[in-house]
């Protein structure tokens, strides 16, 4: 079987936050709940440079794809513009982090405003670390754990449109991958929107990577993935 895993474009969000962290702001001006976070000009078109690229491949068996709108819009663009006749099955399961009372903040953010958190954060590491209302790492392994019988039964290959943190956890769970070396992994390289990942796995032990966030295909790249001091990762 084969996972072709897709980070959606960029987002407004992701425009936001890079513009408060660099200003120095404690919150992100997100222009809507994260579930309903549009793609921005720039990701509208590197999921028009995804598409052209799928379109030189075999088509998948079948799409799945995060309930949030930004990898909904990334997932329907890329499949136009692929001419690939397939309609997408939305789960819940593949949504972003829920980030709960640190959501919206910037790094600074939660330091100054949640200064318990950040030293909690701090002992716990990040792939542990629950903030209140929301999720650990662990706790979207869970999740991603669950799905992949689910997608093994919809094809032999199957393309998954979703967040960079989900991605990461599908390498986690299908390749073995440990915490420490997870975490170094994801600090040396974060997921760029539109990027590809593709995870092959032959049931006789664990996955392996064929191909890792590659944005060959992307004409304007973009990098907005966690830092080890950021909430938003």
């Amino acid at each position: 079987m084969e996972l072709v895993l897709v980070r959606h474009g960029e987002s407004l969000a992701n425009v936001a936050a890079e513009e408060a962290e660099a200003s120095g702001a404690l919150r992100i001006a997100v222009p809507a709940r994260d579930a309903d976070v549009e793609l921005s000009d720039r990701g509208r078109g590197q999921a028009k440079d995804l598409g052209r690229r799928l379109a030189t491949e075999p088509v998948v068996d079948a799409v799945w794809v995060s309930p949030y709108r930004r990898a909904q819009e990334t997932a329907a663009i890329a499949l136009s513009a692929a001419g690939w006749d397939r309609s997408p099955r939305v789960d819940e399961r593949l949504r972003d982090r829920e980030l709960g009372i640190l959501d919206a903040l910037t790094g600074r953010g939660v330091r100054e405003l949640h200064p318990d958190e950040a030293e909690r954060r701090r002992w716990l590491g990040k792939y542990y670390y629950r903030p209140p209302g929301g999720e650990s790492w662990a706790d979207v392994a869970l999740r991603v754990r669950s799905l992949v019988p689910d997608l093994g039964t919809s094809g032999e290959r199957v393309l998954v449109v979703a967040h960079d943190a989900v991605i990461w956890l599908f390498r986690a769970v299908l390749e073995r991958i440990e915490e420490r070396p997870l975490l170094d992994l994801a600090a040396a390289d974060p997921i760029r929107n539109a990027s590809i990942t593709r995870l092959v796995g032959d049931g006789s032990g664990p996955w392996r990577a064929a191909l890792v966030n590659d944005v060959g295909h992307v004409a304007e790249v973009t990098e907005h993935g966690g830092r080890p001091d950021a909430p938003r990762d």
